[in-house]
């Protein structure tokens, strides 16, 4: 009985095994799951990384492009101690540069390459190709770097750069990795999901070495990258050189704009820099520099500068109190200096006057009657009413808020609001007397040039604009661009009231302080003002906008430290659209006038 009871549990331990050693051999050689995930072990998985997207002018000319460069990765386990010192020397690093290079490399994997010296160009590449075939360990990975080949507008394209870990975190989800160059600033950033395109993969047999033994699976699991899209946009690469031109070695803006499409055709932000020295091996170097400079060129002032929009101003003021109705055409206003100073032989203007001569106590008095209404018979709180309606007006011409350009860190100025005054004076304790320097367009009143240059867009538009935009097409189709740059928005104020200050501003042109922004041949229109600057020299401005007549170019250009509007600002202004309009420079005496740059004399 004992006998049989062993026998009967001896069978059950061999037949427990052989169950065992059957399904071992199932999974091993017949299950193909787990035969996958043994060859996973040794499936290496490359990055196949897209072509990003062209940037070019409204004309097709390319603004931002790829070129080839080459990556060395090294092994470290397949390095030899004879080759460090000749290594150092080709690529130009110190003993501390390269030890710490090789030990961020041993840190990842001794077996697997890693970047050691990052995006060097081809002519770099060129000089060392012959002496790699010597080195063990030493891996080229080809990549492509951005290359800007018209050393032009920095203050738009902004540059591409290795995602750091905070985008990388912040960007989680949409299939960024680690090494990966992204648009940091600019259009670059601006449209990086449109420029990027889509990775692919490809799968690679490798040993416990590193090495490859051919592709996985005959490329059966591969995919294919997906190239960016290519942008159009609106700048003229013409008319961009030139105003950079004008503007060379000076600070300030250009901003042109297209009146009937919002588009911009010129954007300068000076000094400016050349976008290929943010590319390349060099870039953290250049930024360090640029960073440091003390003219500041990686200040986009026309985005950020706020200045006083000074005189320029009145012609808002003018259309906001020909719309509540509190002056005509025709209003005429003594010329009081004893109460504010005012320039010029003039006594007793009309509103077309006053706009020409920039008569300072006119435009006093006319913000006195938009304040002061009489709808209550408390001066404080009259001033309040009057002022709120004021403001609401004048924040419908774009100002106060940003406009919504397609570029990272546009401010929105400053219009103080009732409340602003209410926390310095408290409620009901402020009126006229207290706030009269917004009527010329000082006090607390700030403006960047973008919108100023919107502003010449309005007027020539008799009253609307749409929202300031360099986005031409994506790939061709136009009907590709944000629904919200096709928009027309309207000011508060009515079109039949654009029609004196567009008279008048065709006056200051042809007969007055503007003269120097005239266009031979073509009725131009236009306005000077000077931006105080409590640190120095005021900044010379002027914004016009031509033809009168069915617009094509409006402008604002503020030239810092320069003085009058009348020199500077409005001079070039004349020669950016003078190039756009007529194709050539005809006054050749004004661009060496301006080339010499003696305005405040």
């Amino acid at each position: 009985m004992n006998e049989n009871r062993k026998y009967f549990f001896l069978g059950i331990a061999v037949l427990t095994a052989l169950i065992f050693i059957v399904r071992l051999s199932v999974l091993q050689v017949f299950d193909s799951t787990y035969r996958s995930e043994a060859e996973n072990n040794i499936i290496q998985r490359n990055i196949d990384f897209p072509f990003r997207g062209l940037i070019k002018d409204r004309k097709g000319r390319i603004l931002a492009e790829n070129m080839p460069s080459y990556t060395l990765q090294v092994i470290p386990r397949q390095m030899r101690k004879q080759q460090e010192e000749s290594m150092m020397s080709w690529l130009d690093l110190s003993r501390e540069e390269f030890n710490s290079k090789i030990e961020k490399a041993r840190s990842f994997s001794y077996y697997k390459p890693s970047d050691f010296e990052k995006l060097l160009p081809q002519d770099e590449f060129s000089e060392i190709q012959d002496k790699l075939i010597d080195y063990d360990g030493v891996v080229v990975k080809p990549i492509l770097r951005r290359a800007y080949p018209h050393q032009s507008l920095s203050g738009a394209l902004g540059y591409v750069a290795e995602i750091d870990k905070e985008k990388l975190e912040k960007e989680k989800g949409k299939g960024y990795h680690q090494g990966d160059m992204v648009g940091i600033s600019g259009l670059e950033l601006e449209y990086e999901e449109t420029l990027f395109g889509e990775k692919g993969v490809k799968y690679e047999m490798v040993n416990v070495k590193g090495e490859s033994q051919g592709s996985f699976k005959a490329h059966e699991y591969d995919t294919t990258a997906i190239p960016g899209h290519d942008i159009a946009i609106s700048i003229d690469l013409e008319l961009q050189q030139y105003a950079e031109f004008l503007m060379d070695g000076r600070r300030g803006s250009v901003v042109a704009i297209e009146p009937a499409s919002g588009e911009i055709l010129t954007f300068v932000s000076a000094p400016f820099y050349d976008p290929n020295l943010l590319t390349g091996r060099d870039l953290g170097h250049n930024f360090s520099a640029l960073t440091t400079d003390t003219t500041k060129p990686l200040f986009n002032r026309p985005l950020m500068a706020a200045y006083p929009p000074g005189s320029i101003f009145k012609l808002v003021q003018a259309l906001v109190a020909l719309q509540t109705g509190v002056i005509t055409p025709v209003t005429r206003i003594r010329c009081n200096r004893n109460i504010i100073a005012c320039h010029g032989a003039h006594t007793y203007e009309d509103l077309q006057g006053a706009i020409q001569y920039s008569c300072n106590p006119y435009f006093r008095q006319v913000l006195r009657r938009v304040l002061n209404q009489n709808e209550s018979d408390n001066t404080y709180e009259d001033t309040r009413l009057g002022f709120e309606g004021w403001y609401d007006k004048i924040t419908s011409f774009g100002f106060g808020n940003p406009l919504g350009i397609d570029l990272p860190n546009e401010k929105g100025g400053y219009i103080p609001p009732s409340s602003y005054y209410d926390k310095i004076y408290g409620r009901n304790r402020w009126k006229f007397s207290t706030i009269y320097s917004l009527a010329i367009g000082q006090g607390e009143i700030l403006t960047v040039p973008i919108q100023m240059a919107n502003l010449a867009a309005i007027i020539g538009n008799r009253g609307f604009y749409y929202p300031p935009h360099f986005i031409k097409s994506i790939d061709g189709d136009d009907a590709m661009v944000p629904a919200k740059y096709k928009e027309k928005i309207t000011t508060a104020v009515e079109e039949k009231y654009f029609g004196v200050v567009v008279d008048a501003m065709a006056k200051v042109v042809e007969d007055g302080t503007g003269f120097r922004g005239a266009v031979p041949g073509l009725e131009v229109c236009g306005k000077t003002g000077t931006a105080e600057n409590p640190h120095g020299e005021d900044h010379s401005v002027f914004i016009a906008f031509a033809p009168k007549d069915d617009p094509k170019i409006a402008i604002s250009v503020y030239v810092e430290n320069s003085g009058q509007g009348a020199r500077a600002a409005a001079g070039i202004a004349g020669l950016v659209m003078e190039k756009y309009l007529l194709g050539e420079i005809q006054r050749k005496y004004l661009e060496e006038y301006i080339l010499r740059g003696e305005f405040i004399y």
